[in-house]
């Protein structure tokens, strides 16, 4: 993510315009928060995530609706002073965001990394209102106590178990504040909205983008960066 924050910053002093942050908090993937830190004295790189109250709140709840654990939070508050430096740490420390979602974003806003920045979340309703309708999407439903995200599939919605293994679930289709694409009609569902004339993509993101899908694009791969898959902890 930072690598694309500075890539569009000297896009931007190159050709002027409004740089925007696309936030897809309504991802549930709980593998997108997983964080890799570099101890600062055996220089071992150590996975840190956050937990989660439950398995469907872990596997199947869109970002904004996956709770923070305090315990948590102070848990690896602690842990932090062997990765990070102390302001950064009381940062961490200091955050009252109730969900995953917004624990990030303060993250990024203290850090300094979005100033000057328009953020659009893919979790607002009002975004989604606005969108145009994909034929492949998520909705959100409740689902054993939680809201979750149910994928179009067949002639119904179902969570995506592993593998060939489905289970269906009721979710209301006719309300587009609750429908969200899938990976592969994001890009279009996003465009409808913003309007951008150029995306920054990551390594991974632009091999399985459908760029044709958006001819008005200007499509830049990230600028190169040393242990792109570590996090930024700062200058």
């Amino acid at each position: 993510m930072v690598s694309k924050i500075w890539t569009a910053l000297r896009l931007q002093k190159e050709i002027g315009g409004e740089i925007m942050f696309f936030y897809h908090d309504c991802d549930h993937d709980p593998r997108e928060t997983q964080t890799r830190l570099r101890h600062s004295k055996t220089g071992e790189v150590q996975s840190l995530n956050f937990t989660f109250e439950n398995k469907i709140q872990k596997k199947y709840s869109p970002l904004f609706a996956k709770r923070v654990d305090r315990n948590w939070q102070a848990n690896t508050a602690r842990q932090l002073p062997n990765f990070v430096n102390e302001a950064l740490v009381e940062l961490f420390a200091g955050i009252k965001a109730e969900n995953v979602a917004d624990f990030c974003l303060e993250m990024y806003r203290g850090m300094g990394l979005l100033e000057g920045i328009r953020v659009e979340r893919s979790g607002a309703a009002d975004f989604r209102c606005k969108a145009i309708d994909v034929d492949d999407y998520f909705v959100d439903t409740r689902h054993g106590g939680e809201l979750v995200r149910a994928r179009k599939h067949e002639d119904g919605f179902a969570l995506h178990q592993g593998g060939s293994s489905f289970l269906k679930v009721e979710a209301d289709c006719l309300d587009k504040s609750r429908i969200t694409p899938t990976r592969d009609t994001r890009l279009c569902w996003m465009q409808s909205v913003l309007h951008c004339t150029h995306y920054i993509a990551g390594a991974g993101e632009i091999k399985y983008l459908n760029t044709a899908e958006a001819p008005e694009i200007e499509f830049v791969e990230r600028d190169v960066i040393e242990r792109s898959d570590e996090a930024y902890v700062g200058e």
